[in-house]
C-alpha cells in the first residue's frame, strides 16, 4: 500500500517537465528574478563566445558616468578597415557620418556591427591613441566582469573577434546579460526587431540607416525581449536569450550549437523548460 508521501512524490514526477536535450556544447538557464538556476550543460564551461561579447560592451558604456546618448561619435576610416581586414560583421558605417552614441548602440546589438563596437571601444577608453583607448576599453570589460564577480570569463577584444584569450560559459555570459537588462535603454534597444536611424553625413545633410536584429526569438518566440547572437569559426553558433510571460523572466545562455536554426531551437527548449520549473 502506498502512503500519502508516496503518492504525491510519484505524482510530482509525473508532471516535472522533461529535461531538454540541445545541441548546443553549453547551456544554461536561470530565472532572472530570483537568480535560481534551472538547466545547466556544460554552464562553467570556457568557450569562444563570438559576437555576443557585444553585450558586455554596450554594458560598460552604459555605465559611464553622466553618459550623453545623444553625444556625436564621426565614423573613422580605421572602423571601415577593420570590418574588410577581419570579414567582420557590419552596422555598414560611413565614413565621416556623424552617429549618435544610441545610434551606436543600435549598430552594435541589431545588425552586430563590429565598426559600431570599434567607435565605440574609441570613445569611451582612454588615451592619446586609438590602440591605447581601445586597450583602456577592454580593460574596462575585464573590470566589469571581476566586479560582477566572474572567474570564468576574459575579454581580450570589444567585438569577439579575439585573439584567443576572449572567453565565458554559459553562467557567466547569462549573469552579464542580466546584469546588462537592468539598463532601460539597454532593455530598449535588445528588443528592438528593427529600426531606421537618421545620421548627419560629413557634408551636412543626412542619410537613413536601417538595421535588423540577428535575433530571430523577436517576434517569433512569445515573450522574447533579448539578448543577443554570436557566431564564429571557433565559438559555433551562439544565442544570449530572454523572455517574460505573466510577469517571470527566464534568462540564459547557448554556446557552441550547430547552427544557426539549431541555437534558435536550442533556446526555445530552454525557455519553455524554464517557465515550466
Amino acid at each position: 500500500m502506498l502512503t500519502s508521501g508516496a503518492l504525491t512524490t510519484s505524482a510530482q514526477a509525473a508532471t516535472a517537465p522533461a529535461v531538454p536535450k540541445i545541441a548546443a556544447a553549453g547551456g544554461f538557464v536561470m530565472n532572472n528574478g530570483t537568480g535560481k538556476s534551472l538547466f545547466t550543460k556544460a554552464a562553467d564551461t570556457r568557450r569562444s563566445t563570438g559576437s555576443t561579447t557585444k553585450i558586455m560592451t554596450a554594458k560598460v558604456v552604459l555605465a559611464t558616468k553622466n553618459l550623453n546618448l545623444n553625444t556625436k561619435v564621426t565614423v573613422q576610416k580605421a572602423y571601415s578597415d577593420y570590418i574588410v581586414k577581419n570579414n567582420a560583421s557590419s552596422a555598414r558605417l560611413i565614413v565621416g557620418d556623424k552617429v549618435t552614441v544610441r545610434q551606436l548602440l543600435y549598430g552594435l546589438m541589431l545588425p552586430s556591427g563590429c565598426d559600431a563596437a570599434y567607435a565605440l571601444a574609441d570613445k569611451f577608453g582612454s588615451g592619446s591613441t586609438r590602440d591605447a583607448r581601445v586597450k583602456s576599453f577592454i580593460g574596462k570589460m575585464n573590470k566589469a566582469a571581476t566586479d560582477l564577480g566572474l572567474k570564468n570569463t576574459h575579454f581580450d577584444s570589444f567585438d569577439g573577434i579575439g585573439k584567443g584569450k576572449n572567453y565565458s560559459t554559459p553562467r557567466d555570459l547569462t549573469k552579464i546579460a542580466s546584469s546588462a537588462m537592468k539598463n532601460s535603454t539597454f532593455r530598449t534597444v535588445v528588443k528592438t526587431k528593427s529600426t531606421k536611424q537618421k545620421v548627419t553625413t560629413k557634408s551636412g545633410g543626412y542619410r537613413n540607416m536601417s538595421w535588423s536584429n540577428t535575433n530571430t526569438l523577436l517576434g517569433s518566440y512569445s515573450g522574447a525581449i533579448g539578448v543577443k547572437t554570436g557566431s564564429g569559426p571557433e565559438a559555433g553558433y551562439c544565442l544570449v536569450f530572454a523572455a517574460t510571460r505573466s510577469g517571470k523572466t527566464v534568462i540564459g545562455t547557448v554556446l557552441k550549437s550547430t547552427s544557426v536554426n539549431a541555437r534558435t531551437s536550442d533556446a526555445k527548449k530552454l525557455m519553455d523548460y524554464g517557465f515550466k520549473k
